[in-house]
């Protein structure tokens, strides 16, 4: 909501070369309680004055010497790329109101003043430009947070990523069907997970003969949806080599509660599990 106070503290430009119709405005706008009124009786400087303060609104006559009010809403135009004039039109012709909205004014009043209808429509005019104005201020700003929020998003991942690699030798996601969706480390050579074009496949290498019986508790620990912790189960390798690998994994959902998939990670603990190296 735009309030009293901001409407009266807009700037106001106001382009006639009739000084008399420039005064005449002046006081109006000041008897009303309008604080910021700047005035030119030339034409040829109301682009120069725009560029240098971007008035929230230009009075602008139409029929003016030298340079008529179309000509100078064509200059705006050039300077206000955004497309919005901020002019209200003072003619007292009535076939220039129509060529007038057509060339980009937002609205018109017509000579002889009824200074009632024009400090209501420049009233109107104001709040609309300020609307605009704080709405493209919000949407800046919005643009701004999501630019500041994906950087730190970016960040967190690669952060998370780097202690996954710290901790583990790959991180994995799944989605509810199982398939995986995202995973870090070297998947191919531990899980049988290979990466086509950032497409995840499921290819059991040749020769692998995993523990049935532990792969079993694995899937049905997925199955139920339940989290677990430091899971160790193994395969034997095509060379005769037994392979451990242990696992870590969490059921994940969404806002409203559905499940969605799991995420975890693991490791390669085929050392830690040689004979000599087990922990009673």
């Amino acid at each position: 909501m735009i309030s009293t106070a901001e409407i009266l503290n807009s700037s106001i430009l106001i382009v006639d070369d009739q000084l008399s119709n420039v005064l005449l405005l002046e006081q109006m706008l000041e008897g009303a309680g309008y604080t910021c009124i700047a005035s030119t009786t030339d034409p040829t400087k109301v682009c120069g004055l725009y560029q240098k303060n971007r008035y929230d609104l230009i009075l602008l006559d139409l029929q003016m010497p030298g340079m008529d009010g179309f000509q100078v809403m064509e200059g705006l135009k050039r300077i206000e790329t955004d497309g919005y004039l901020p002019i209200l039109v003072i003619t007292a012709q009535p076939n220039h109101k129509l060529r007038a909205l057509t060339v980009g004014a937002k609205d018109f009043v017509s000579k002889p003043f009824d200074l009632i209808e024009v400090q209501n429509r420049i009233r109107n005019m104001l709040e609309v430009r300020l609307l605009y104005k704080n709405l493209e201020y919000y949407n800046q700003s919005l643009e701004q947070i999501v630019a500041e929020r994906t950087i730190e998003l970016s960040a967190s991942e690669e952060r998370f990523r780097r202690l996954t690699e710290l901790s583990s030798d790959w991180y994995w996601e799944q989605d509810a069907n199982g398939q995986f969706t995202m995973v870090y480390g070297p998947v191919h050579e531990m899980l049988g997970i290979r990466i086509n074009n950032d497409v995840l496949d499921n290819v059991e290498e040749q020769g692998i003969i995993w523990d049935e019986a532990e792969r079993l508790v694995l899937e049905t620990n997925l199955a139920a949806r339940k989290p677990f912790l430091d899971f160790v189960y193994s395969r034997n390798k095509p060379n005769g080599q037994r392979q451990y690998l242990m696992v870590s994994g969490e059921p994940v959902f969404d806002p409203s509660g559905r499940f969605i998939g799991y995420r975890g990670i693991g490791k390669d603990v085929t050392e830690t599990m040689r004979p000599g190296n087990i922990t009673p």
